[in-house]
């Protein structure tokens, strides 16, 4: 990856070529998405709002959550990361954002260093510039505070990098390293449970790898990290109530309501709209036909790696391990793809809504160095001219979807940049012009929809306090109950609702002749109304 010149006595790294372009290629993709952070596109939400808030208390030392506001098993360690920037310059959505970029950097940097050791250095290039690339979905996944993923992927290269440095004798402190593979697992328990094939998986590499020194003191110093890291989803379900522990809501929330979509609906979803959106095939409102066809490779990519890692595997003699971990952690990444889209295939959100939830594909990425290995490969041998005519066909095939795959990511995201960013951008300066206008001269107390309230509190710093309704004018989903009750107690609390909703139609029926006169004003989409009496029907 670099080489050293020694000229007057220095030692300086170098880097060579391969490892020069994919740098190129990483800084140009953090610069993209830095543009992008600064931008706040994608535009904000009420659920990454929470996640600021969140990190608001913590930097005031009001509040030090576990688990979301209102959802007693998702991990808030995006918001503790944030808190730092927020307690020096204040509650923004590029401060909250921030943590997120750096997180991509170093997923960036991880999957280069994890790519060119299992594989070669100018595909670990090739693997960086599609991660590079950025659709709508796919930066949405990556930049917005919504828990759990960005941090999750860094976790899993880590501790794969662990284990093929254990493997191949890089790693000195061995026993430390493994401590920090549990370290590393424990948090992402925490954060995220929709990694849990990916860590399994990398569990079973490590157990290859060491499963001697397991039995001794790394094995104490595994556990012990796990434990140190996992300690806070462990404690707040000590103190959750009976049947809110994060087990019980997950399952509850796992349990779908109403009739099950059938197998292949499911799957048509996953393959033909999850999957091409997870990898830069797709703009966020749904694929092309030709996009399509990525999600129909995909598993047959999935079995060609698998294959092609076990003759690996098989083929690689000596003593040791270090010449056959690089096919143990393809067939390791092979197999926490399949998981995961299985998994995702289980779930009926898959048929029902693919383009919403292929957000819970966006792990899939990690296995991408695996996937396309093999495509590499025979597309390598084809360049060398090492193989018969067969071997040459296949090659020019294995290239042109190489480079199919590599101008198709480029085209969606040169059309986000260009005209996808318009309408977030749109949508963002309303909501700021309406927190504006709620804090300069509307009512402090308000009550909304929940797509409105946590952002408008973030937006406004807490100086606008906002109460969940829904669309029946009764209390909705309130993440934070204390918010609720501050509003509760307004002697004349405030509406702010979307124009031509559901709920404004409620309110203007309840508020009869006084509904004009008690609209303050009108801006970014939204009505704000301060009627003179308080209408809460709930009561």
């Amino acid at each position: 990856m670099s080489r050293s010149d020694e000229r007057a006595g220095r030692w300086r790294p170098r880097l060579d070529r391969p490892a020069l372009v994919a740098l190129l290629l990483g800084l140009a993709g953090v610069g993209y998405r830095l543009v992008l952070t600064l931008a706040t596109v994608p535009p904000s939400n009420s659920d990454e709002a929470t996640f600021g808030l969140i990190a608001v208390h913590i930097a005031q030392g009001r509040e030090f959550p576990v688990f979301l506001y209102g959802q007693r098993y998702m991990g808030v360690l995006e918001s503790y990361l944030a808190a730092p920037g927020i307690a020096i310059a204040g509650p923004s959505w590029p401060v909250l954002r921030l943590p997120l970029l750096a997180l991509y950097a170093l997923f960036l940097w991880l999957v280069h260093r994890l790519t060119r050791r299992i594989g070669s250095p100018w595909f670990a290039t090739f693997v960086v510039g599609l991660l590079a690339l950025g659709s709508e979905r796919v930066v949405r996944d990556q930049l917005t505070v919504v828990g759990g993923r960005p941090e999750v992927k860094v976790a899993v290269l880590a501790m794969l990098l662990v284990a093929v440095g254990l493997a191949q004798g890089t790693v000195h402190r061995r026993r430390l390293a493994v401590g920090a593979f549990g370290l590393l697992a424990g948090l992402a328990v925490w954060s995220d449970w929709l990694i849990l094939p990916y860590l399994a998986v990398a569990g079973l590499v490590l157990l290859w790898v060491a499963r001697r020194e397991l039995l001794g003191w790394a094995g104490l110093l595994l556990v012990a990290g796990f434990a140190v890291g996992v300690a806070p989803m462990i404690r707040g379900n000590l103190v959750a109530p009976p049947g809110e522990d994060s087990l019980s809501v997950f399952r509850e929330i796992s349990t779908p309501a109403g009739p099950v979509p059938a197998w292949p609906e499911r799957v048509r979803g996953a393959l033909l709209e999850g999957v091409p959106l997870a990898h830069n095939l797709c703009p966020i409102d749904g694929c092309a036909p030709w996009a399509r066809w990525f999600g129909l490779l995909y598993p047959v990519l999935l079995v060609i790696a698998a294959v092609v890692a076990l003759v690996a595997y098989a083929r690689t003699a000596g003593p040791g391990r270090a010449r056959r971990v690089a096919p143990v952690v393809h067939l390791a990444l092979v197999v926490g793809a399949a998981a995961t889209l299985l998994s995702y295939a289980r779930s009926p959100s898959a048929a029902t809504d693919p383009l919403g939830n292929a957000r819970y594909l966006s792990l899939l990425q990690l296995s991408l160095p695996a996937v396309l290995w093999p495509v590499w490969l025979v597309a390598v041998a084809c360049w060398r001219g090492t193989v018969g005519v067969l071997g040459r066909l296949a090659g020019a095939v294995a290239t042109a979807g190489l480079a199919a795959l590599a101008a198709a990511t480029l085209v969606v995201t040169v059309l986000f940049a260009i005209t996808g960013t318009q309408a977030g951008r749109a949508e963002e300066r309303g909501a700021r012009e309406l927190a504006d206008a709620v804090r300069d001269g509307g009512p402090r107390e308000v009550y909304g929809d929940y797509w409105t309230c946590n952002r408008l509190i973030f937006n406004t710093g807490e100086d606008v306090v906002c109460g969940v309704l829904d669309d029946g004018l009764t209390p909705g989903q309130n993440r934070y109950s204390a918010y609720w009750r501050q509003v509760a107690r307004a002697p004349r609390p405030g509406y702010v609702v979307e124009a031509g909703s559901a709920l404004e139609r409620k309110l203007r029926r309840l508020l009869g002749d006084r509904a004009d006169a008690a609209l303050v004003v009108e801006v970014g989409g939204y009505r704000v109304y301060h009627p003179e009496q308080p209408v809460r029907p709930w009561r």
